[in-house]
């Protein structure tokens, strides 16, 4: 744990959280530190330099987690849960936030957000994604995210094959992959995210890339039920199944290492021991002067293309996107110094300063126009393009449930203990049991 005095940062044991002693104008912020990147603690750092300075009585600790993402989101929910423990301020992925709203761990700041007048530069998206289903806001969102194929222009060549590469379908993918298989047997043709080890990741960067791309969804917004049954449930297993049966994915042991983002970003990429990622917008900070694996070439050696849908119908391309927010703890005893804090945090020049640093995509239009922002890098231009024709996962409260049923079927399936078809129908008998069969329906034929 960091405790910060007027931008002096002093580690201190982590039991210190523990202790439930810290008076009442000392914040407490937890966040999740990715790996060895101080991207972060940095940029709060600063913050709170400049909010101290104004603020001489305050004090700040941060408590940065290092953990996996469902160690993460474990993590903070067991110090939400007591007052004794509980943050301040606590950085929540947009997927989890609904589902720490149902189990009671935040409080709603729409008593703040509406005399707020920032808040009108953030995106329809951005709101909708922080709105519980009770109507009331929960959280302020940072920035937003896309996904595409990261691809080695040097490899694709090598191999033989076109740049730049553009798949219309994902037999397209399979096609150059094993090509890649064959002239380059020292490469790892394809990584895309799967089994339970990878979290969220393996559902949303994986699974939902390909499913979305396929006419079937996870939830029907329509009748509001978790869809069973689907052909696309199916057709994404099996997509999943071949290449690691062929063995165009990353070995097994990796592939379920719950630290394998670390290394395709800031070995496998680099290295080009990789061909191809199926990841998001934000992996580039990692090769940036001062990041974790510096590559100032990686501009002109890697280049992006869209993810296809299943048989290249329209709309031509998949992408979702997320994002991540700040919510205030419902048990914390100084909800508005954490709304003060915030509001420094949210600034205009702070947001475009993180954005540039950690190769966000913004989710404000006073972001987007900062000078700072426009242009800060080689591929924000084809990320932030992809977000008016983003997907969303479901924004409700099971879906962390549901998403763990997804990852355990990819499981099924790239470890060869069972068929697509097998792993589909255990995955409609947990869904059921998560939501109940009244809120399930059988997908269209």
């Amino acid at each position: 744990m960091l405790r910060v005095v007027g931008g002096s940062a002093v580690l201190l044991p982590l039991a210190a959280c523990a202790e439930g002693g810290s008076g009442p104008n000392t914040l407490r912020i937890t966040y999740q530190q990715f790996g060895s990147g101080t991207i972060m603690r940095d940029y709060l750092t600063g913050v709170i330099e400049t909010y101290t300075a104004e603020h001489p009585e305050v004090s700040v600790e941060l408590v940065p987690l290092v953990a996996a993402e469902e160690d993460y989101f474990t993590k903070n929910e067991l110090m939400m849960s007591s007052a004794r423990t509980t943050p301040d301020l606590v950085y929540e992925d947009t997927f989890i936030l609904h589902s720490d709203v149902a189990a009671g761990y935040l409080r709603p700041l729409d008593e703040y957000i509406e005399q707020w007048e920032l808040w009108e530069h953030f995106y329809p998206a951005g709101r909708e994604a922080v709105t519980a289903e009770d109507g009331q806001i929960y959280a302020v969102p940072t920035h937003t995210d896309t996904r595409g194929l990261w691809y080695n222009q040097e490899l694709f060549s090598q191999a033989g094959l076109e740049v730049p590469w553009r798949p219309r379908t994902w037999d397209d993918i399979l096609e150059a992959m094993r090509t890649i298989k064959q002239e380059l047997p020292d490469v790892i043709p394809i990584n895309v995210y799967s089994g339970k080890p990878q979290g969220e990741k393996a559902s949303m960067q994986g699974f939902e890339m390909l499913l979305y791309g396929t006419d079937d969804r996870l939830y029907d917004e329509e009748s509001r039920t978790w869809v069973l049954g689907s052909q696309g449930f199916v057709d994404t297993l099996e997509f999943i199944r071949t290449i690691y049966s062929e063995d165009l994915a990353p070995g097994m042991g990796q592939a379920l290492d719950p630290n394998l983002s670390e290394l395709v970003q800031n070995t496998w990429m680099p290295s080009g021991q990789v061909a191809v990622n199926l990841d998001g917008s934000w992996i580039s900070s990692s090769w940036v002067e001062g990041g974790a694996a510096e590559w100032p070439e990686w501009s002109e050696v890697l280049d992006i293309a869209p993810m296809p849908t299943q048989d290249g119908s329209d709309p031509g391309l998949v992408t979702l996107a997320g994002g991540w927010s700040w919510a205030v703890p419902r048990l914390s005893r100084k909800p508005d110094l954490a709304w003060s804090f915030l509001q420094e945090m949210m600034t205009t020049d702070n947001m475009a300063q993180l954005a540039v640093t950690d190769n966000q995509v913004t989710i404000r239009a006073d972001v987007a126009e900062h000078e700072q922002y426009v242009g800060y890098s080689p591929v924000i231009e084809f990320f932030t393009d992809l977000v008016e024709r983003a997907e969303y996962r479901p924004a409700l409260a099971p879906y962390p449930q549901v998403s763990a049923a997804i990852q355990a079927a990819m499981e099924t399936v790239m470890t060869g203990q069972g068929s697509p078809e097998q792993a589909a129908a255990a995955y409609d008998a947990e869904v059921v049991d998560i939501v109940g069969p009244e809120n399930t329906s059988e997908a269209a034929r």
